[in-house]
């Protein structure tokens, strides 16, 4: 796992962004893992930018998101297919036919699920996933306790959960889905490269215990200790409560790659 601490969370954006553009750059038809909320966003807003005025080519590219809410169909504008449209897809030159959000509304959840998985499988896999941080540590909606062997499937969220998204539901906890199809622990351990960013002083002591805590089911996000090429991008707050900051430090100073993301802010 690489760590690189940037000055704000403005600058681990640009960062993040950084990574995704070389990744398309390298190789035009990357199959990319995507996620929703609101540091996503600023995320996507600097790809459509990079789109727009550096002809960011997302042509060859085929996405799937990590997760959606059961019962809201494309259309509801809390659904993460709307999010992605809204915020993403409407705005680059991507096919409609290479972007994949799981089917909330699926009359079958679970065939859902299982013909989700075999989807990625079939484009070879993803070579970068992008996560956010859960306050309870999940990654995707895979919520504490769920193994770290586990594939895509429905799940119920946690009740932490609810409370964190209750914001795009009115401030109502009981207004948000309380289930969720979400890729699982292992399908995104398999990806080439992960790319997780974290900002924010409330997420501190969640992202400590995911990097320098130990692996366990109940911190899910710790799983990516054992990914082979995992960066996770953090803001100088919610770096606050790492430890190993000197071997951190020594890290982002001799790292080929951390010293090129650095020289992007």
């Amino acid at each position: 796992m690489k760590i690189l601490i940037c000055p704000d969370a403005a600058s681990a954006r640009t960062a993040a962004a950084q990574v995704l553009k070389r990744q398309i750059v390298k190789k035009p038809a990357s199959v990319l893992g995507l996620a929703t909320g609101r540091t996503m966003e600023a995320i996507y807003k600097l790809l459509v930018t990079e789109h727009r005025e550096s002809n960011l080519d997302f042509s060859s590219v085929t996405t799937f998101n990590l997760d959606e809410y059961i019962g809201l169909d494309a259309a509801n504008e809390q659904s993460y297919h709307y999010y992605m449209q809204e915020h993403l897809f409407s705005k680059v030159n991507v096919s409609p036919n290479s972007t994949h959000v799981p089917n909330g509304a699926a009359s079958d959840v679970d065939a859902e699920a299982k013909n989700y998985e075999a989807a990625i499988a079939r484009a070879g896999g993803i070579d970068l996933q992008l996560l956010g941080l859960g306050q309870n540590g999940h990654i995707g909606f895979n919520e504490p306790l769920s193994s770290l062997n586990c594939r895509t499937r429905a799940i119920t969220l946690a009740q932490t959960t609810l409370e964190q998204n209750a914001e795009m539901f009115g401030g109502n906890p009981d207004s948000v889905p309380s289930r969720a199809i979400t890729m699982g622990t292992a399908t995104i351990l398999e990806s080439h490269m992960a790319l997780m960013v974290v900002t924010g002083p409330s997420k501190a002591q969640i992202a400590a215990q995911m990097i320098e805590g130990p692996v366990t089911a109940t911190v899910p996000g710790s799983a990516l200790q054992y990914h082979p090429s995992c960066l996770v991008i953090l803001d100088k707050d919610a770096a606050s409560a790492l430890v190993a900051r000197e071997a951190i430090d020594w890290q982002m100073k001799h790292d080929p790659e951390l010293m090129a993301l650095m020289d992007c802010l």
